[in-house]
Order: structure tokens, then C-alpha cells, then sequence
């Protein structure tokens, strides 16, 4: 397998990533491992690039909630 790690900085990056990675989460690769050291370091990219493009904003708390669903209901 081809070890090669670089940035994920495109949406085409991050595809590629994810296809080279597939495989990988079927045959968990022991971590100290060239495998598992690089399904490690691809998990990290991955994780970065997910949380840079595709945020979620976190929940409302309850008071928010329960104002939202007062409005709702006028």
C-alpha cells in the first residue's frame, strides 16, 4: 500500500483520503505499525479538514429550546 500523507486541503483531497482510508477501518491496523501510523495521521487530516468545512453549530440550550418552541406555537 502507498503510505504517502499530505495535506487535505480540497474536497478532492478529503475524497481520496476517505477511499484510502475505507479499507483500512475494516482491518484495524495495529497502532506502532507503518499501517497504523499512517491510518493514525489520516484520521487527524481528516478530522481538521471535517472540522475547518463542515461546522456545526452546537444545540441550543434548554432555555433557547423551550423559546423556540413557544414561538413555534405562538
Amino acid at each position: 500500500m502507498n503510505y504517502e500523507i499530505k495535506p487535505i486541503r480540497t474536497e478532492e483531497d478529503y475524497r481520496a483520503a476517505l477511499k484510502v482510508l475505507e479499507p483500512l477501518f475494516d482491518n484495524e491496523s495495529e497502532i506502532g505499525t507503518q499501517e497504523g501510523d499512517f491510518m493514525d495521521v489520516m484520521i487527524t487530516l481528516v478530522s481538521k479538514y471535517e472540522d475547518d468545512n463542515f461546522k456545526i453549530d452546537p444545540p441550543p440550550t434548554p432555555v433557547e429550546a423551550i423559546k423556540f418552541r413557544m414561538a413555534e406555537r405562538g
